[in-house]
């Protein structure tokens, strides 16, 4: 295996870090207590106009000049005392208007509406059931909500609620998501809303899911003296998903017209209205996932019509609002990844296809279009697979121009018409920053800074950015964290910090997540490394598709590559190698510790995939196809498929009422194990979901944090 020489110039020189007599402390690191390392930036949310921001400040909502910083104060909510005393907090509402008029506050179950200008709080439902997703209308004058099952307008004017579906309970479900379309399509944002209100606020198009056929899965809660049961509707590799439609629900009417879609063995998603309201566009995708269509549908006509179609030989994925934007005449912009990689494509509605960005290099995402100026600005990964910067160019491609200004990874929020943008930023050892560019890629104005000089005082790690070379030729992206005073005569015990999922790419130059994390880990001579494999991203979907209908073969060969780069490396304790990741990154470890047991001698696997046959139908079956149509690839990408290989030294965990990846995937794991005698540190947290919060997530942290102690040094926290 090759090594990039200049990662290894590094490795001669690094022993020079700054030391300082203060290191960081668990409560710092894990419980935001004792003294703070960063300053607070901004809280800054987004754009009032295309001049001005909204910033909150002490309580209060200020309007903010881009370009001079004057600020005003916007809401004082010191100034509708009938809101604290409700129990509302007015910036964290269910929804709001443009003009931050009217508020929507679910209570008790029940909706609330608070109308600012006449300071006063209004309750439209009072119903023993719970009322989901309130939502203004684009008007301000209606609020769609869904309720057990159905779905019902407000009218504000009128003061009537209006039920506009009536066969709702909790097989079929109407405005409101399956788990499966929540979880892997619309995505956990969506809160399981599903209807989509017309720009003239007299319709609302909505999805409706039957899921009479649909396997459910029973999740037992420990409560109380007999427990409790919950059924989830949760379709399995394989098994039928839920039957879904479109209906169109004209308010004035209250009638419901449903498209007329063809065999029931599809998905649909993201409905978008044209800007006349006469016409729907969205998504078909067949259960395969690789043939994408978008749709249009006439109100008038009642036609459906066929705009895009897209096939690939390994799996498409559904434009979500970063990928599809529909201009005024018509036509539409995309970003597919049909050619290997992800870029902008014109569609015409002719049928013309133009490719306005090329190369090899992806797209992230489409932030804004000028349409008068017939611009688009995006954000990419053009100068490096581990930045992320900001572009604009024209409908064309001809002329594309960074607007970003250092080398890192940028967020970017837009003005309305482009003349400006929000840029929060930071770099590997560039702690996050906020500033306002403008259109030519020139700075406004510095909003905040992340960096204190506290930090000084501490003895913080050393971190690099580098890749590895595997035997095939992939340079494999890699971030190390180095304990303080690093001696490269010394043997260090190492972590592997891993995700793992196809196209999902996790090593950034970047200043990370919970990089306190990392450095309390370094400071107990730990060396921390994230890596991302061939089929990550950084190598486009060309990389990705090498896992198609073979999960964990490509994951494990490249984190091994890695493994033995590092035997290589004298600093290096060969007995003392760990992995931990959690969910996708759970089962890469749990297979780590199987299958690659002669590399890895340690691993936390968090509420892991064990089994995908035991995994969601969307997700496992976009990259396996069904088990029946790929049993071999299935076995192979099982984890019990090389219980024999487990060695020990894995502690594995799960939540009790996880309802993403099951326990059964732990239960089944450890059945295997027992019965194999080998060692097994189990953890189970009682009531816990996919990921814990509070008190659990605390002790959590604490007792993985053990783990690594007791493996490397034998050693624990202090009580």
């Amino acid at each position: 295996m090759r090594k990039i020489g200049i990662v290894f110039v590094f490795l001669l020189v690094s022993t020079n870090f700054i030391f300082s007599a203060k290191k960081i402390t668990f409560d710092q690191a894990f419980q935001n207590k004792g003294e703070k390392l960063f300053k607070k930036l901004p809280m800054v949310f987004g754009w009032l106009d295309n001049s001005n921001y909204y910033e909150l400040k002490k309580g209060k909502l200020f309007r903010v000049n881009a370009r001079k910083g004057k600020s005003k104060i916007f809401i004082d909510p010191s100034e509708y005392k009938e809101i604290s005393k409700k129990g509302f907090n007015l910036f964290n509402s269910s929804d709001k208007t443009k003009d931050f008029n009217r508020f929507l506050f679910l209570k008790d179950n029940d909706i609330f509406l608070f109308l600012r200008k006449d300071n006063k709080i209004v309750q439209i439902t009072k119903t023993k059931a719970i009322e989901k997703n309130p939502k203004f209308s684009p008007d301000g004058n209606k609020i769609a909500y869904t309720l057990e099952g159905n779905l019902f307008v407000y009218d504000i004017v009128n003061k009537k609620n209006i039920q506009l579906t009536k066969d709702g309970n909790d097989v079929i479900l109407n405005g409101y998501a399956s788990w499966i379309y929540y979880e892997e399509i619309l995505g956990r944002r969506s809160r399981y809303k599903a209807f989509w209100w017309s720009p003239d606020s007299d319709k609302i198009v909505f999805m409706r899911f039957d899921q009479t056929k649909v396997p459910v899965f029973t999740i037992v809660s420990s409560k109380g003296d007999y427990g409790d049961v919950k059924k989830q509707y949760y379709p399995k590799a394989g098994y039928p998903n839920p039957e879904v439609q479109l209906g169109i629900a004209d308010i004035s009417s209250n009638r419901v017209d449903w498209m007329n879609i063809s065999n029931k063995d599809y998905y649909l998603a993201f409905p978008v209205w044209n800007f006349k309201s006469d016409k729907i566009y969205f998504q078909w995708m067949n259960r395969g996932q690789d043939h994408l269509k978008i749709l249009v549908y006439d109100l008038k006509t009642k036609n459906i019509s066929q705009f895009y179609e897209e096939k690939q030989k390994t799996w498409v994925k559904l434009f979500e609002s970063k990928d599809f934007h529909l201009l005024k005449n018509g036509d539409i912009l995309i970003r597919s990844s049909k050619h290997g990689w992800s870029h902008i494509y014109y569609v015409y509605k002719s049928g013309k296809i133009l490719k306005i960005t090329s190369g090899d290099w992806s797209v992230t995402m489409i932030n804004l279009v000028n349409e008068r100026k017939k611009q688009i600005y995006f954000s990419a990964k053009k100068e490096d697979s581990t930045e992320i910067d900001f572009y604009r160019t024209d409908f064309y491609g001809k002329s594309i121009k960074r607007l970003t200004r250092y080398n890192g990874v940028h967020f970017v929020n837009v003005s309305p018409n482009g003349n400006y943008f929000i840029d929060r930023y930071s770099s590997l050892n560039t702690p996050t920053k906020v500033c306002i560019m403008n259109n030519k890629g020139k700075l406004t104005r510095d909003i905040g800074d992340s960096y204190s000089p506290v930090i000084k005082k501490y003895s913080i790690p050393k971190r690099e950015l580098f890749r590895i070379e595997t035997n095939d030729g992939y340079k494999l992206p890699v971030i190390w964290c180095l304990p303080p005073g690093f001696d490269s005569n010394k043997k260090y015990p190492v972590i592997i910090e891993t995700y793992g999922g196809p196209e999902s790419q996790t090593v950034y130059n970047s200043y990370g997540y919970r990089p306190l994390r990392n450095f309390f880990l370094a400071q107990q001579g730990i060396i921390v490394i994230r890596v991302d494999h061939r089929g990550s991203g950084h190598f486009g979907k060309k990389g990705a598709e090498l896992m198609y209908r073979d999960l964990g073969k490509w994951e494990m060969f490249d984190y091994i590559q890695v493994v033995k780069y590092l035997y290589k490396l004298p600093f290096i304790d060969k007995e003392k190698i760990g992995i931990e990741g959690g969910s996708y990154g759970g089962y890469v470890t749990a297979l780590a510790l199987t299958y690659g047991s002669d590399y890895f001698k340690y691993g936390i696997a968090s509420f892991s995939v064990i089994d995908w046959r035991l995994y969601d139908t969307v997700y496992t079956e976009r990259y396996m196809d069904t088990p029946s149509e790929n049993p071999e690839g299935y076995k192979r990408s099982s984890v019990l498929s090389y219980i024999d290989k487990y060695k020990g030294g894995l502690r594995i965990i799960h939540g009790t009422m996880d309802d993403n990846v099951h326990m059964q995937n732990t239960i089944q794991f450890i059945n295997k194990v027992v019965g194999s005698e080998k060692p097994v540190e189990l953890m189970l947290y009682p009531g816990g979901k996919h990921g814990f919060r509070g008190k659990k997530r605390s002790a959590l942290i604490k007792s993985d944090i053990n783990f690594w102690l007791k493996s490397f040094f034998e050693k624990e926290l202090k009580p």
